[in-house]
């Protein structure tokens, strides 16, 4: 079960993420992506960040693709917007 800190932890990363993606990345393929939910591990060194795509199987498959080649402006967005401690 998730403590009250690890909640709100997630919150702000998922709108630090989910606005990144709306604003910064202007990749063609992240049209229709929706940051849905982020679970942060306990020492707050890794996250797993899950996606709604909307289209068919080959636009989810895109944008996927060109979120994992945009992770490092996405990881650098988080360092700047947060300042948390591991």
């Amino acid at each position: 079960m998730a403590t009250s800190r690890m909640r709100r932890v997630n919150q702000v990363l998922r709108e630090v993420v989910g606005g990144a993606i709306a604003s910064d990345l202007s990749d063609p393929r992240l049209v229709m992506v929706t940051v849905t939910s982020v679970d942060t591990s306990p020492d707050l060194r890794s996250a797993r960040v899950y996606v709604t795509v909307l289209g068919d199987e080959e636009a989810r498959d895109e944008a996927l693709e060109a979120l994992k080649s945009a992770h490092g402006l996405l990881q650098a967005r988080i360092a700047d917007e947060t300042h948390m401690k591991h």
